[in-house]
C-alpha cells in the first residue's frame, strides 16, 4: 500500500474527526425554523460556530467505541479492523484502548495506530484552532435548503482558505433548528500523494441528548495505478458522563448507535 497512502488516510481523516462540527442545543433557537425564509449563509455560519463553541465548551467527558475497518483492493490486497474503546475528558485528554486487531499487520500498525496517535497530537489546544470548521478557515456559500423527515437542513458549501492537509472543500448539512452539522460530503483541500487520483469523504452525525456525535465515517480513494482503498469508522456505545453547565444532562446516559 505505501507510505503515502498511510499519510493520506492520516491527513483526511483526523481533520474531520478532530473538528467540533456538532453543537450543543443549549438554547433554542427559532430563527431558522420558517421554511419560506431560510437565514443568510453568514449568519448560518455564525449560529454554527456559536454552537460549536458551546460543545467544546459543555461536553466534558464522554466515552465510546469505534470499529475502524479496512479494505485495500490493489496488489497486494490487504484488509484489517480495529476495536477501540475511545474516553474523552476536557479539554484534550483523549485515551484509546484497543480491545480486538484482525486481518493485515501492515494496515493496522502502519495505518490504524498511526490515526489514532495523530489523533491525539491533533487534539491538543495549540493544533485545533487550524483545522475546525469555522470562518477563520473556510469561506461558506449557500448551497440549498433541504426539509427532511429529521426536519429542516442548511446546505453550504465551504472551500478552505488554506492548502492544509487537515482541511477539506464540498459540502456540509446543517440543522437548521440547532446548527449541529448533520452530514459531510468532501474530498481534501491537497492531494496528499501523486500516487492519489481521487478521494470520496462522507461523514455522518447523530444528535445524542444535546450534542451532536460522529456516527460513521467513510472514506474512499482511488490511486492512479487502479487500486482503490476503502476505510469506514463506526462509532457506537456513547456514554456521555459529565458535561459543564447543563443540568438536563444526567451523570450516565447511554445510547448505542447502530
Amino acid at each position: 500500500m505505501g507510505i503515502r497512502l498511510k499519510i493520506f488516510w492520516s491527513a483526511v481523516l483526523l481533520g474531520l474527526n478532530l473538528s467540533p462540527v456538532g453543537g450543543a442545543a443549549l438554547r433554542a433557537e427559532s430563527g431558522a425554523s420558517s421554511k419560506s425564509s431560510p437565514l443568510p449563509v453568514e449568519e448560518v455560519a455564525r449560529k454554527l460556530e456559536e454552537r460549536n463553541a458551546q460543545q467544546f465548551a459543555t461536553l466534558a467527558q464522554f466515552r465510546g467505541t469505534r470499529i475502524y475497518h479496512m479494505q485495500y483492493f490493489g496488489f497486494p490486497r490487504r484488509e484489517a479492523e480495529m476495536v477501540v474503546r475511545v474516553s474523552y475528558r476536557a479539554p484534550e485528554a483523549k485515551e484509546f484502548t484497543i480491545v480486538s486487531q484482525s486481518g493485515s499487520t501492515y494496515i493496522i500498525d502502519h495505518v490504524l495506530k498511526k490515526l489514532l496517535h495523530d489523533e491525539h497530537e491533533c487534539s491538543k489546544e495549540q493544533n485545533r484552532g487550524s483545522i475546525e470548521l469555522s470562518t477563520q478557515n473556510y469561506n461558506f456559500s449557500y448551497a440549498g435548503y433541504e426539509t427532511t423527515k429529521d426536519g429542516a437542513q442548511y446546505v453550504l458549501n465551504v472551500v478552505p482558505k488554506t492548502a492544509n492537509k487537515f482541511l477539506y472543500r464540498g459540502k456540509i448539512w446543517v440543522d437548521a433548528k440547532d446548527f449541529g452539522v448533520t452530514r459531510i460530503e468532501a474530498e481534501p483541500a491537497r492531494n496528499p500523494s501523486f500516487w492519489i487520483s481521487r478521494t470520496k469523504i462522507t461523514h455522518r452525525y447523530e444528535k445524542i441528548r444535546d450534542f451532536w456525535l460522529p456516527l460513521e465515517d467513510r472514506t474512499e480513494s482511488s490511486t492512479i495505478l487502479g487500486g482503490r482503498a476503502m476505510l469506514s469508522i463506526e462509532y457506537t456505545d456513547y456514554q456521555v458522563t459529565r458535561t459543564s453547565g447543563v443540568a438536563a444532562l444526567g451523570t450516565s446516559q447511554q445510547r448505542t448507535l447502530k
